[in-house]
């Protein structure tokens, strides 16, 4: 595999893009921002379902940047922004993004080195939208790999989405050419109430 992975469709965006079908009467006029975009599958779908949608990936990522824009003119979004954001770092262009109801992200814990990196960037985005979701992917990959004590750590909650509940549960909607088992799993997080829920 390339050592950019935002130039592949990962299973989780299957996953992702199909809760965003089932929720597609929701999504007009709604502002989502998806990170670690990649070939930008998630954002697509909601950008289609009349959502005005930002995607992003590293900024020193120009592959995935590049991924996301061809994602956008195949598919007749010429005028999708596409913004190069590093997690866990707070630059002009994070400062500057209007504000946001949705965030989007596939797979985007996939290296445990990163996981405090992406959640510090989804805090920062959560503080100001303290109305936002961040609706999230992942493939669980190990036993061991758990976000649950730096959602603790940085205020913030989940809530996990059964599969089932949006018709993702088939084998075929999250099968992959790729190499290995695919459990795909979905939650939504938010900022915690000030009472610690």
């Amino acid at each position: 595999l390339d050592s950019q992975y935002g130039t592949y469709v990962w299973p989780c965006a299957v996953v992702l893009a199909q809760y965003l079908w089932a929720h597609r009467r929701s999504l007009p006029g709604k502002r989502v921002l998806e990170v670690g975009a990649g070939v930008s599958l998630p954002g697509v779908v909601a950008a289609k379902c009349g959502a005005e949608v930002v995607l992003s990936d590293g900024e020193e990522l120009p592959r995935c940047l590049q991924s996301c824009r061809r994602s956008c003119l195949a598919n007749r979004l010429p005028h999708v922004p596409v913004l190069g954001l590093t997690w866990g770092r707070v630059s002009p262009e994070l400062l500057a993004l209007p504000p946001v109801d949705i965030i989007l992200g596939s797979d985007v814990f996939f290296d445990p080195k990163d996981f405090e990196d992406i959640l510090i960037t989804i805090y920062f985005l959560l503080e100001k939208n303290p109305h936002a979701q961040f609706w999230t992917t992942y493939q669980v990959r190990s036993a061991d790999w758990s976000i649950e004590a730096l959602l603790c750590k940085w205020k913030l909650k989940s809530i996990l989405i059964p599969l089932h509940s949006f018709s993702a549960d088939e084998e075929h909607l999250a099968g992959s050419s790729l190499p290995g088992r695919h459990t795909i799993e979905m939650m939504i997080i938010s900022l915690a109430q000030s009472d610690g829920t």
